[in-house]
């Protein structure tokens, strides 16, 4: 059996050692620099070609994958403690220099949009090695959390009727021919209705959580979005606890228990590709003029969510603070302040980074700018919804206390256009015991932007898809 480069950069010297990976570069006929995946870094592979001969030797090259035996030594060289003094190698897959020479595995640096077009490689390269590895960790750190305080995994369905959204940007489910899709009864159709793929859970994890008291979603959702900016996808995974017997102040506390939690694990699981990107984000910041870099590192970042608790404001403070900034009195706001706004990413930078200096929750929104199933508060024009503002990122979290009065919510479906007939399950949740409850929705490419320190949604999904782009 073989051992991992991360298991084996662990042990101290030892013989009869066998690892694989593909090779990173292989210096003067001599040292081969072997990874496997496992961790960022790689294994020296030291060559003796009077013990390992030149038809093996000659088709060795960047990029080729091997299997090696030989023994574990002492490193005499620095950049490593140890390296392996290899007795055997077997080629298991050659890689053609001229053919390397036209991908992003030839070893020099390469422009993410690059990186991007060849995103069947990408995860070779040492910077998406490292993404990839945190998302597996931020994946499994996301179901530890809910599992170890009690909330139960619910599978949502992918494909549905309803649009939680009410944005209409869906993406329609039909088996019916092309081109005949107006001229033939959506009763005709697969489903005998009108189906898209889901835009959220949420809907369904309510039901759920009205059963079991708390419940999750963790699955893929989908927005025909024709967006093509850094911060959307067309398809992307969301994270929706649903909580029973729960207030907007329930609600609050568990999103900044969760998000610290999710950070925490992040700095001590992931410390070494971190570090990576830390310093890979330090030294991309230093090309940009002063006023467009981030006030504080990466690893700063992440500190300032763990260190603080997060400042809880109301909507109404919130645009008052803007209205008494210096970038709204020197007009450096590119969007208007007013009371109204659905708030941008500007605003909510400058309440996270420059005026309180930690996360910010920002609850009671005006009701015309959220969603229908938001609670209605007793003012009559706001509603008990939360945003979760993060540095560097802005809004992370969007959620709300759930509206769980049955009249209330009728009437809201009214003033929103949604029609009743096509969600009357969720109405039917509020004449059966009807309890208050709470939620929201972490995307978590998102999540990943702000971990990472990554400026573009497309470098934390491995296969992003986008407006024209379905590739791989």
């Amino acid at each position: 059996m073989h051992l991992a480069i991360v298991d084996l950069l662990k042990l101290e010297p030892k013989d009869n050692i066998h690892v694989m990976g593909w090779v990173r570069s292989f210096r003067g006929g001599r040292f081969i620099a072997l990874n496997d995946g496992s961790c960022m870094k790689s294994i020296q592979i030291v060559v003796d070609p009077e013990i390992i001969g030149e038809d093996t030797l000659s088709t060795i090259s960047t990029g080729a994958s091997l299997s090696v035996k030989g023994d574990l030594v002492e490193s005499l060289g620095s950049g490593q403690k140890t390296e392996i003094q290899a007795k055997e190698i077997q080629v298991l897959g050659k890689a053609n220099p001229e053919d390397v020479q036209q991908t992003i595995l030839q070893p020099k640096k390469h422009s993410l949009e690059k990186l991007r077009e060849q995103a069947h490689l990408r995860m070779r390269t040492n910077l998406f090695g490292a993404i990839f590895r945190i998302r597996h960790h931020m994946a499994y750190a996301i179901h530890k959390y809910f599992n170890d305080n009690g909330y139960f995994y619910i599978h949502t369905p992918i494909i549905t009727g309803t649009d939680a959204e009410g944005a209409g940007e869906t993406f329609r489910v039909t088996t019916l021919p092309v081109g005949k899709k107006e001229e033939v009864s959506a009763e005709q159709d697969f489903f005998g209705k009108p189906t898209h793929l889901t835009v959220s859970g949420q809907l369904e994890a309510e039901l759920a959580a009205l059963a079991l008291g708390k419940a999750y979603t963790f699955g893929p959702t989908f927005r025909a979005e024709n967006s093509n900016t850094t911060r959307h996808l067309a398809e992307f995974w969301m994270i929706e606890p649903e909580l029973a017997f729960a207030d907007i102040t329930d609600n609050m506390n568990l999103g900044e228990d969760f998000l610290k939690f999710l950070v925490s694990y992040a700095l001590e699981h992931c410390h070494e590709d971190l570090v990576f990107l830390n310093d890979r984000a330090t030294k991309e910041e230093q090309q940009l003029p002063k006023e467009k870099r981030n006030q504080y590192s990466l690893l700063e970042r992440m500190k300032m969510v763990v260190d603080h608790d997060f400042e809880r404001i109301t909507y109404s403070n919130a645009i008052d603070i803007l209205l008494q900034s210096k970038p709204h009195k020197k007009k450096q706001f590119k969007f208007p302040v007013e009371w109204g706004i659905d708030l941008q990413s500007e605003h909510e930078k400058f309440l996270v980074e420059k005026h309180f200096k930690k996360p910010v929750i920002i609850v009671d929104y005006p009701a015309q700018i959220k969603a229908f199933y938001m609670r209605q508060n007793e003012d009559g024009k706001t509603v008990a919804a939360m945003d979760v503002l993060f540095p560097g990122i802005g809004e992370i979290i969007g959620g709300s206390q759930r509206e769980e009065r049955h009249e209330i919510l009728e009437q809201k479906c009214k003033e929103f256009n949604v029609p009743k007939e096509a969600i009357w399950w969720y109405l039917d949740t509020r004449k059966f015991g009807t309890v208050p409850h709470a939620g929201f929705g972490l995307g978590f490419e998102r999540l990943m932007m702000f971990v990472t320190g990554m400026t573009n949604i497309r470098d934390v999904i491995p296969f992003p898809r986008t407006p024209k782009n379905a590739e791989f």
